[in-house]
């Protein structure tokens, strides 16, 4: 029997890769009928038709201090065409309110993508005396939605947040089972080194923005640093000054399969988050894409990143706030560019057994298969 469901955000980007390219990907395989409600519009994007099993309906942007007219385009969606659906599927914290009294809806589920309270830490536009009333509200939403909710989890370490156990479907990748060699050197001759993701400054981008200058003057242009993913508040200005230098490329939003073809051949990958709460818990996304494309990666010393790292020698670690271990091990995989090859395929190695999202897929569908069973 086909299953339906309505997947809602109003904030990520319609392409982001979790939603669009794996969840979405891997439901429309199985013969669901998705809608999906998404900021088309609002990223500048035409809502997409033709793509068999799938109705993509637009609703207004979360952005910023300006979110109120997303949260009632929301719950409208939600009202309007929720209960022509089996299940329904939201991705934002800021959809819990629209969801709330509610009737007629079938089972909610709510993917949990962070530890929603500590990432109101790295929101700059909330202002910093409002942050800790911001953190109660979200807690008391995270206590509401797992009583009237069903919760999925993104990693393993939100696990603390809440009371009982919840499914948990890591955000993994597709593995590559032929990668590119990295060290691979591109049209120009040059060596490519990459980030991949959403840059703040609290991901590197002052680091970021050191990296590529010192790259640029130490060899002589031979290895760029690639920027692939929109930058916000302070961090798009600091962007904007180093590519005016000529200290990177920075190439804003791309979709995620692009994106990924940017990362093959790269000489290595760079993961440079600051200490933050909010990332404590979890796997950077970007470390597994990396090993996934067997590219060597440097990543600051979040628990599970280095955890990973080291456990599959993919890579190095180097402290927060660290560029000059950053560039030297970058110069040294430029001088010696099959042992960056090397690293790589070990890291490579370990992601394609343990991690790979084709392996994973499968728990997320039937996730969804049993939330919806459990409508009355």
């Amino acid at each position: 029997m086909s299953r339906s469901v309505l997947v809602l955000t109003v904030v990520h980007h319609p392409e982001d890769a979790r939603v669009r390219h794996r969840q979405i990907a891997a439901l429309l395989a199985e013969g669901w009928q998705v809608t999906y409600a998404a900021p088309w519009r609002g990223y500048g994007l035409t809502p997409p038709d033709g793509i068999p099993g799938l109705t993509a309906v637009d609703v207004a942007r979360a952005r910023g201090r300006h979110r109120v007219r997303a949260q009632r385009d929301g719950r409208r969606v939600l009202r309007d065409l929720g209960p022509r659906h089996d299940v329904i599927l939201l991705h934002d914290p800021e959809l819990l309110p629209a969801a709330a009294g509610l009737r007629g809806l079938p089972p909610v589920v709510w993917d949990v993508h962070e530890d929603t309270a500590a990432a109101v830490e790295v929101r700059g536009w909330i202002p910093r005396p409002l942050r800790a009333v911001a953190r109660g509200g979200v807690r008391v939403a995270e206590l509401w939605a797992e009583r009237h909710l069903i919760l999925m989890l993104a990693d393993e370490g939100y696990a603390a947040r809440f009371r009982r156990e919840h499914a948990v479907v890591p955000n993994t990748t597709a593995v590559d089972r032929h990668p590119v060699r990295a060290g691979r050197r591109d049209e120009r001759g040059r060596h490519r080194v990459v980030y991949l993701g959403s840059v703040t400054m609290e991901r590197g981008a002052p680091e970021m923005a050191v990296v590529g200058r010192e790259l640029r003057e130490r060899t002589d242009g031979q290895v760029v640093l690639e920027v692939l993913g929109p930058a916000h508040g302070p961090a798009e200005g600091l962007l904007r000054r180093a590519v005016g230098a000529g200290d990177l490329e920075w190439r804003g939003f791309v979709p995620n399969d692009e994106a990924l073809r940017r990362v093959d051949g790269a000489l290595a990958g760079l993961s440079l988050l600051h200490d933050e709460s909010n990332f404590r818990p979890s796997m950077p996304t970007k470390i597994v894409e990396y090993l996934a494309h067997a590219v060597p990666v440097i990543t600051t010393p979040l628990p599970a990143a280095e955890s990973l790292v080291r456990r599959s020698r993919g890579g190095v670690v180097v402290p927060f706030g660290d560029t000059r271990q950053t560039i030297e091990q970058l110069l040294a995989w430029h001088a010696d560019p099959r042992e960056a090859a090397r690293t790589g395929a070990r890291g490579h190695r370990l992601v394609a057994a343990e991690l790979d999202w084709a392996a994973r897929s499968g728990d997320f569908v039937v996730a969804l298969e049993r939330a919806a069973a459990s409508r009355p």
